[in-house]
């Protein structure tokens, strides 16, 4: 028996996210489907990072095991053959048995782009959230400097009652323009449901000039969901890395 850990990069356009269900296709599915085919068993990978329906990954994680004695830098080769052209294995390696994707400390990143102009490209409009009205990238990082930190970020999540501890530590949050494309850059220790796009609607709301830098604090503390900006759109939203520590 040998445990796997897989590097996954994948475009969430078509895919129901990552965690398999009924309604849809989604990126655990077809990685499940043709490791068991390349294997000969049943494969059943966990996840890091359950991402949603049109979010976009570069170096999600995952882990299974497997009695195959295929090397595991192998596996990374064969899957890219076989996987849709939309998922690629980026590096395939044997881990020990005891290791497990979501309950190690890790630093996540996650980049949110935005295109700000006055028309849509279509060039990004798979990647980016089109964005019509001026956005001031100067406040947005006053306001982003506010949520560097350790902090109750239960107004900046989507409520789930099985999550009772809603501290989470940010460690930076970058928000830079390079002509119309704004990519707000966010490192942290882990992230609730939805935080990240909540966290980039209530930038938007900022920068667009709806909401002060200065209410950022005010909002932590009130711990309301409803204090905080819209959930901003899933496509702009890509996992960049996770780093194991």
């Amino acid at each position: 028996m040998q445990r796997v850990k897989l590097i996954v990069a994948y475009d969430g356009t078509n895919y129901c996210g990552w965690q398999i269900q009924s309604n849809g296709n989604t990126i655990e599915a077809e990685i499940n489907h043709h490791l068991s085919e390349l294997l000969g068993e049943e494969i059943r990978v966990i996840g890091a990072s359950r991402t949603d329906s049109g979010v976009h990954a570069m170096g999600n994680v995952a882990v299974f095991d497997t009695n195959s004695h295929m090397p595991a830098d192998k596996i990374s080769y064969a899957m890219n053959t076989r996987l849709p052209s939309d998922i690629r294995i980026q590096k395939s390696e044997e881990v020990s048995l005891d290791f497990h994707p979501r309950f190690c400390d890790t630093r996540k990143t996650y980049e949110y782009k935005i295109w700000n102009n006055k028309f849509p490209n279509p060039c990004v409009r798979l990647y980016s959230l089109f964005y019509y009205w001026n956005l001031d990238e100067a406040k947005m990082q006053r306001a982003a400097d506010y949520l560097v930190g350790t902090h109750d970020f239960t107004s900046f999540c989507t409520n789930r009652p099985e999550v009772s501890n809603r501290v989470r530590r940010i460690y930076s949050l970058e928000v830079k323009r390079q002509g119309d494309m704004i990519t707000i850059r966010v490192t942290g220790s882990g992230f609730l449901y939805n935080m990240v796009r909540i966290i980039a609607g209530t930038l938007l709301r900022v920068g667009s000039g709806q909401m002060e830098p200065e209410e950022i604090p005010k909002i932590l503390e009130a711990k309301d969901r409803e204090r905080a900006g819209e959930t901003a759109r899933p496509e702009g939203l890509t996992l960049v890395e996770i780093e194991y520590l």
